[in-house]
């Protein structure tokens, strides 16, 4: 693993503002580009007009989120007009598209700086390069270099921390554009990251999650080779650590030794992500996720059988090309079976670069909509029916802080990931309590201190 090279202090008195599109893993690369613009000088701004530099972090799961960029992009033509030494930058999973670059250059000129995904911690080397030649700089990697370890980091505030403990995904599901612009998976040294939940700890943080596009393949690359259960087993060894979570993780390689390290220990939480995608065995084989819905429903029963009291949340696509009505009917039934505590559920939109973008049999968009309709009226319900079963149940909170809708209510959440409100005080964030659930909604619940 690389080490980083020291930044020189050199823009004392200028500002940034960072614009971060996507998912954890993107806003945990915004840490780390925040602490570099702060080691180099920078304090950050929420003014644009006062911005000596703009960052837009970028996401192109979905076409709406690049679509979200452009207009971001075109909205501060007038600010570089004003301003001609304002760099603005983008970088992110958009840029590593294919051709991107060149497309961000040609529609926008006024954008200097376009990095990748591959090479974040260069950033005080471009902007300096930009400074002295006064001249764009694009620098895409097109293949993943080594993992660069201690990266400044202005992390966000609060009680939970990001931790990014590999990087890419060797999955390739067919409807997926991240192994394009992620690259093939990489695992960090379990004994850098075990250091950094450490450092985290002794910062006042009470939660890690820790992050990956597939946590369960951690380790793989390693030698010697490591599981993600041997890591959790490790890092809930640290003390202080009131609780680890992770996202995400992929049903395949879900395994025996995963389930019962979760099982055993004190600080990992019982909340499993297991994004199913799809309930039909010919979709699930189309989209290249490697399981069918029998194995699925076998690793829940595994999960639930150690552990009945475990939430099971997923995400699920409709209108996958090809999907019929009685696909569409498999996932149905497999919401019926599982009782997800919650999904988040998505059309399918093509997206460029991948194999289901060129696949003949797209769904059509009323088809898409009407099934979306059908399946998130049935989650809700069983996510209203899963809810109102904990009325009246106990269970330890961990404190987040001042509820946003009401100063008088405090929010948390339990082990299982369920968000509770309560009335409580400011002083109690960051603590372990126990509430008693009283009323129950659809999508948090209500409860009172014991």
């Amino acid at each position: 693993m690389n080490q980083r090279k020291t930044i020189n202090i050199e823009h004392k008195g200028l500002h940034y503002c960072l614009m971060t599109f996507g998912c954890q893993m993107n806003e945990r690369d915004s840490e780390i580009l925040a602490g570099m613009l702060q080691e180099m000088g920078y304090q950050p701004t929420g003014e644009l007009n006062k911005a000596d530099i703009i960052l837009l972090n970028t996401c192109c799961v979905r076409e709406t989120a690049e679509n979200k960029v452009w207009g971001r992009i075109g909205e501060l033509k007038a600010l570089k007009s004003e301003n001609p030494d304002l760099i603005i930058g983008i970088c992110g999973c958009m840029t590593q598209q294919s051709e991107m670059a060149a497309k961000v250059r040609r529609r926008a000129p006024h954008v200097e700086l376009v990095f990748g995904t591959h090479n974040v911690h260069r950033l005080p080397e471009l902007v300096g390069k930009i400074k002295e030649e006064r001249q764009a700089v694009i620098d895409i990697w097109e293949t993943e270099g080594n993992i660069v370890e201690n990266l400044p980091s202005k992390r966000t505030e609060g009680i939970r921390a990001y931790v990014t403990i590999m990087y890419g995904c060797n999955n390739f599901c067919t409807y997926c554009i991240v192994p394009y612009v992620r690259g093939r998976e990489r695992s960090r040294l379990p004994a850098d990251v075990i250091r950094e939940v450490a450092g985290l700890v002794s910062e006042g943080f009470k939660e890690v999650m820790l992050l990956g596009q597939n946590v369960n393949s951690y380790g793989k690359d390693l030698e010697p080779k490591t599981e993600f259960a041997d890591l959790l087993q490790e890092l809930d060894r640290i003390e202080g650590m009131a609780r680890i979570r992770y996202m995400t993780s992929h049903p395949r390689d879900f395994n025996d030794k995963l389930i019962d390290v979760i099982a055993s220990t004190e600080k990992v939480c019982e909340h499993f992500h297991l994004p199913v995608q799809a309930g039909g065995n010919n979709v699930l084989k189309e989209m290249n996720r490697g399981y069918t819905k029998e194995s699925y429903l076998n690793l829940v029963n595994k999960i639930r059988k150690k552990m009945p009291h475990a939430s099971i949340t997923t995400d699920l696509i409709v209108g996958f090309p090809g999907e019929t009505d009685d696909d569409f009917r498999e996932t149905l039934d497999l919401l019926q079976q599982v009782r997800f505590d919650a999904a988040f559920t998505f059309v399918y939109n093509k997206r460029s670069g991948t194999p289901a973008a060129e696949m003949t049999d797209q769904v059509h968009d009323q088809v898409k909509k009407e099934r979306i309709q059908k399946l998130i009226t049935l989650q809700n319900s069983i996510s209203q029916e899963n809810n109102l079963a904990q009325l009246g149940k106990t269970h330890e909170i961990l404190v987040e802080g001042v509820n946003s809708g009401n100063a008088d209510l405090m929010e948390g959440r339990t082990r299982t990931n369920k968000l509770v409100f309560f009335r409580g005080t400011p002083e109690m964030t960051g603590r372990l309590l126990q509430v008693r659930i009283t009323e129950a909604g659809t999508w948090h619940l209500d409860g009172e201190l014991i």
